[in-house]
């Protein structure tokens, strides 16, 4: 194949000699032919000079490329995270609107929320773990909660050693089930929110994680943790217990701590069955009228029981925790009787479409305040857009003490979505 270079000189020499002859030296005919040959000779010239400029753009490109490797190679030299990744981050998280029609309040949209989850391990030695809970008042306002923030020590293949504010590992609730996204329903159970039978966070150390045993599986959680606090009222003239204040405080008024943990085993694949408890003191810092006077601190003592079955389409689980709170006879300005908090559900979970779920729950709640004890149905209808994007709707039979909120029965819907 003939070289640009040599076709274009041969071109040039062609349209020179062309230019040198006289015209009368010609015949008319060969005039014409060596005019056409000059034409074809001027488009050949000017095709060769776009390739010659094609070929110039694409030997800069590659200077380009070549600079740019040599930049990259640098700051892969300066920077070694580039080739051996020491640290990793991760976002996780939820978000869900909720919509919510009690038969004593109108309907509304209840639940605007998102709960960004930050990750950032360095090696297989630590990870930081945090979660934050936003979300949309009643009023509009915007309200902003440290769900949990944990540093976990990876000791060995069976034993992560975490410090920090962790979620409750009383049953299996509030550990794993509570976020929009995996909840079966748009409501957790009663008595495993505010004030309810269950713990929700804690704040100290914990060493969690898990072994075989036999032909079985196993996994721990063992903790030491701050003590709650406990709210009182006063109802007729006297004194009594309101609610527990489990939420993770970085209080400890009367210096006791609270131990407890939660041992679950797995028989078979699919089923696994578990035991939780904690015990230490806790004490009244929130009174509403006055202050407190003469308060001793008081036994604090918490059990439940869970288990959860997976077998083919069906999800069946249940849990039941009971939280006591002993009396204190010291005389003071005080309640003096203990009280207790107890609370059981079960619930069934059945795909009968690849993305249609039907769900039904029955909760028994057992408060020390009439007001606020609650048996309810609770059934539900799901679907699944995808494994992490769940679209709800239930509807909540509620038998509770007339005229209270725990019996009027609910309506509620739910969009959530996990990333």
């Amino acid at each position: 194949m003939k070289t640009p270079m040599i076709v274009l000189r041969r071109t040039g020499l062609a349209l020179a000699i062309g230019a040198c002859l006289p015209a009368s030296a010609l015949a008319g005919s060969e005039i014409e032919l060596l005019q056409q040959q000059v034409e074809a000779l001027q488009s050949q010239l000017q095709a060769i000079q776009t390739q010659l400029s094609a070929q110039q753009e694409k030997s800069a490109s590659k200077d380009d490329i070549q600079a740019l490797k040599k930049e990259v190679k640098d700051v892969s030299k300066t920077h070694s995270e580039w080739k051996d990744a020491s640290s990793v981050v991760h976002l996780a998280g939820y978000g869900s609107v909720g919509y919510t029609d009690n038969e004593g309040t109108k309907g509304r949209f209840s639940q605007v929320q998102f709960s960004p989850i930050f990750h950032y391990q360095y090696k297989d030695l630590i990870m930081l773990g945090g979660e934050l809970e936003i979300t949309n008042d009643p009023d509009g306002e915007t309200s902003t909660g440290l769900e949990y923030l944990t540093l976990d020590l990876y000791l060995n293949d069976y034993a992560t050693l975490v410090a920090g504010k962790f979620l409750s590992p009383i049953g299996q609730f509030r550990q794993n089930i509570h976020p929009g996204w995996i909840n079966k329903l748009p409501s957790a159970p009663p008595g495993f929110g505010h004030d309810g039978a269950a713990p929700l966070s804690d704040t100290g150390l914990q060493v969690r994680g898990g072994f075989p045993l036999g032909s079985m599986r196993s996994n721990y959680a063992l903790y030491v943790s701050n003590g709650p606090e406990l709210e009182a009222v006063t109802e007729d003239g006297e004194v009594e217990l309101e609610g527990i204040m489990a939420e993770g405080r970085t209080s400890d008024v009367d210096g006791n701590k609270v131990v407890g943990g939660r041992f679950g085993l797995l028989p078979v694949p699919g089923l696994e069955v578990a035991l939780s408890f904690a015990t230490g003191k806790a004490a009244i810092t929130s009174f509403d009228m006055m202050g407190v006077s003469g308060e001793q601190s008081r036994d604090y003592d918490v059990f439940g029981g869970d288990f959860a079955w997976k077998w083919r389409n069906l999800d069946l689980r249940g849990e039941y925790v009971q939280t006591k709170v002993g009396s204190d006879n010291s005389g003071g300005l005080t309640a003096s009787n203990g009280a207790k908090w107890k609370t059981w559900y079960t619930q069934a979970a059945y795909k009968f479409l690849p993305k249609v779920e039907g769900v039904v729950r029955y909760t028994n709640f057992d408060s020390p305040h009439a007001a606020e004890d609650q048996k309810q149905w609770a059934l539900g209808v799901n679907y699944l857009y995808a494994s992490n994007i769940i679209a709800k709707l239930a509807y909540e039979f509620n038998d509770g003490q007339a005229g209270k909120v725990a019996d009027d029965n609910s309506i509620l819907a739910q969009l959530a979505y996990g990333f």
